[in-house]
């Protein structure tokens, strides 16, 4: 999808984890939701997220261990069901089909900042930089989606303002963090774009065009 220089378009090749279950129904269309399983280079894997039409799973049969390729977008939405709010994350699938072949997943955004950007470092003292990226949809509603940038590209990050129109490449990841609640200790896991690269969209936003972060 492309409205002006707004860009969401995700490519991913990997193999369902689960059996899909119903999601939701919006305008009379029952979607489901699966579990991908995406091995990255380093050997980790990441879990995502995959939502599909009742139609898709009609012609493309989904199994757990079925090799996959699915094109879409990255969707965001607040799930405000259990105590106050969280930014659910998944991959809406506009094609699905059977694939076999090397993993692969890779990320095409464009959007504007609407957070200040928050440059950290990590306990190895590598750079890093949180960022919170809107992307328009057609019909006036928005995708918000938290990214991180490494290394030198983190600190060049860290001088853009909220309003800052960019293009970026990178990668859907998932990740588990511990969470303390009432005493115990509970696994969640987040889901982020890993950006690999990163230009302006728009005016001028970086000194340099373009700048690459390696994962």
């Amino acid at each position: 999808m492309q409205t002006d220089w707004n860009e969401n378009h995700a490519f991913l090749r990997g193999e369902a984890a689960a059996e899909p279950v119903v999601s939701h129904e919006n305008r009379g269309v029952t979607y489901w939701t699966f579990p991908l399983r995406v091995e990255r280079l380093s050997g980790a894997e990441d879990r995502l997220n995959v939502v599909v039409s009742a139609g898709q799973l009609e012609q493309c049969p989904v199994t757990p261990g079925t090799e996959l390729e699915i094109e879409g977008e990255v969707r965001s939405f607040n799930n405000k069901s259990g105590r106050g709010s969280r930014l659910v994350i998944t991959l809406f699938a506009r094609s699905l089909r059977r694939a076999e072949g090397e993993h692969a997943n890779d990320l095409s955004l464009a959007g504007v900042l609407c957070k200040s950007p928050v440059l950290r470092r990590t306990p190895l003292g590598r750079d890093i930089c949180d960022l919170m990226l809107a992307v328009n949809r057609r019909y006036g509603r928005a995708d918000y989606l938290p990214c991180i940038v490494w290394g030198s590209l983190a600190q060049r990050c860290a001088s853009l303002s909220v309003g800052d129109g960019v293009r970026l490449e990178g990668r859907l990841q998932s990740r588990q963090y511990i969470k303390v609640e009432n005493g115990q200790n509970l696994t969640r896991t987040a889901f982020e774009v890993s950006v690999m690269k990163l230009e302006p969209a728009g005016a001028a936003i970086l000194p340099e065009q373009t700048q690459q972060a390696s994962l």
